[in-house]
């Protein structure tokens, strides 16, 4: 399948997408204080996500022939993205949590992801979150038409690397639209100037995983949660971003 351009009433679809996914991001964030189980973060999205009348686009998701079981993913500290929520998961003053939700409505996906801190977190904690966000920020400011693929990656890569951290390889970002993964696929690595030249109509989903370690994870028995090698704290956010002639617009913001 080649990369589809969406006009205006679909990009509006998936803004309307995109703002369920905004507000069960603000509830999980708001629920995410020591004591709190995963399950229940998992238990409040999908609380709202029927309240809003759409479809989950992770809960049965299949990789590698293991559907996924929640609504959401809950990534504790080591934990680099697709964690499953758990009733023996309990958060702890401290830790740091990647949350990722993503959902149809009317047809239409959108996909976004926060690392959020659990009370009072560690200033190690503290600079990777900011510096991880900040990652997200640079990326969005190279989603201008006639930018590249290549540039949107380095923009991720070459600020992670400045602080001192590594990024993900072996996951990375998509496009999004009618389907949660569509082409292309968007690293956050690359080249200034190199790779797909970016369009108006292209919709990308675009999460920095950065690592306080090594850049090397590995996937647990469960055939989904993906980790750390070293084990060392990883931090993912993410936004679906539209390419539009006016500039990026930002389709999972609040």
């Amino acid at each position: 399948m080649g990369i589809i351009l969406k006009n205006s009433r679909e990009l509006d679809k998936m803004r309307a997408a995109g703002r369920i996914v905004s507000a069960v991001l603000d509830a999980v964030e708001a629920a995410c204080i020591p004591g709190v189980t995963t399950a229940e973060l998992n238990r409040i999205a999908a609380r709202i996500l029927d309240q809003a009348k759409a479809r989950s686009a992770f809960l049965g998701y299949r990789q590698g022939g293991r559907p996924y079981p929640a609504v959401l993913c809950t990534s504790v500290n080591g934990t680099v993205v697709h964690g499953i929520p758990r009733a023996d998961e309990v958060l702890r003053e401290g830790d740091i949590i990647g949350v990722d939700f993503a959902c149809f409505k009317d047809d239409y996906c959108a996909d976004a992801a926060r690392t959020i801190a659990v009370g009072v977190i560690s200033e190690p904690a503290r600079a990777l979150l900011a510096t991880t966000r900040e990652c997200l920020e640079r990326a969005i400011r190279e989603c201008h038409p006639g930018r590249r693929l290549g540039d949107v990656g380095h923009a991720v890569e070459s600020y992670a690397k400045a602080c001192g951290y590594s990024v993900v390889r072996e996951f990375v970002g998509h496009g999004i639209g009618r389907a949660m993964h569509e082409p292309p696929s968007v690293p956050n690595y690359g080249t200034p100037g190199m790779g797909l030249r970016l369009k108006p109509g292209m919709v990308i989903a675009i999460e920095p995983m950065v690592n306080a370690g090594g850049p090397d994870v590995r996937m647990l028995s469960d055939g989904w949660t993906v980790v750390t090698a070293d084990r060392r704290l990883s931090a993912h956010v993410e936004h679906t971003v539209a390419i539009t002639e006016d500039g990026p617009r930002v389709l999972t913001a609040a």
